[in-house]
């Protein structure tokens, strides 16, 4: 008659298995896709030159930059940043429900966030056409020049971005299991989107 032994693994090996399945992956999630993560950087490196020859203008031209500065409304300039601001809590929060499995509630917080979003166009064109008719253009000064650059080329990423939240909307209304990693790769590019008028707000608006 033949016996089996059965030998335990070493219990080192037992512990580190255990400890693996234990760890949560949480604690080593990216949210989003990495693609999205690399465009994002790109885009801020991008922005960074942008600042860096803005800043140097305004070095070697500070008194025509502070009164071409001058002519600008704190009061709109403050408005979009508050719109930007509520916007991406309201899509931060959004992807934090669809986690949970609130959908419907998610969905909302979209509509509103896009609802922002869409504000802040309404605001910054206001802005614009108050200018030009002031007879304050592109070509006035480097002040003016700078000022429609770097607002109009992030207008260009916040047109971009609400077309990105109404895929997130439609993936929250349609899918029978919303995809989590498409919701927070649509939210990281709008956070960016928000932290790029931050610091266009504070240079362009607020810096003397």
């Amino acid at each position: 008659m033949t016996s089996t032994v059965h030998t335990a693994p070493p219990a080192g090996a037992a512990t580190a298995v255990v400890s693996e399945r234990a760890e949560p992956k949480s604690a080593r999630h990216l949210p989003g896709e990495a693609s999205m993560w690399a465009f994002v950087i790109g885009d801020l490196v991008i922005f960074s030159v942008y600042f860096t020859i803005y800043m140097l203008y305004r070095i070697w031209n500070h008194q025509m930059f502070l009164e071409s500065q001058q002519q600008l409304s704190q009061t709109l300039g403050l408005l979009n940043t508050l719109l930007l601001l509520t916007s991406s809590w309201f899509v931060a929060l959004s992807v934090q429900l669809a986690r949970a499995g609130e959908i419907a509630r998610a969905a909302r917080l979209i509509v509103g966030g896009s609802a922002c979003g869409l504000a802040f166009v309404v605001v910054k064109a206001f802005e614009w056409s108050d200018k030009v008719g002031q007879d304050f253009v592109f070509t006035t000064n480097d002040f003016f020049m700078f000022y429609y650059m770097l607002t109009g080329v992030h207008l260009l990423h916040v047109f971009l971005g609400l077309g990105i939240l109404l895929f997130m909307w439609r993936e929250l209304g349609t899918a029978a299991q919303p995809r989590v990693a498409m919701l927070e790769t649509g939210a990281t590019y709008w956070h960016m989107v928000d932290l790029l008028w931050l610091i266009i707000y504070a240079l362009v608006y607020l810096m003397r």
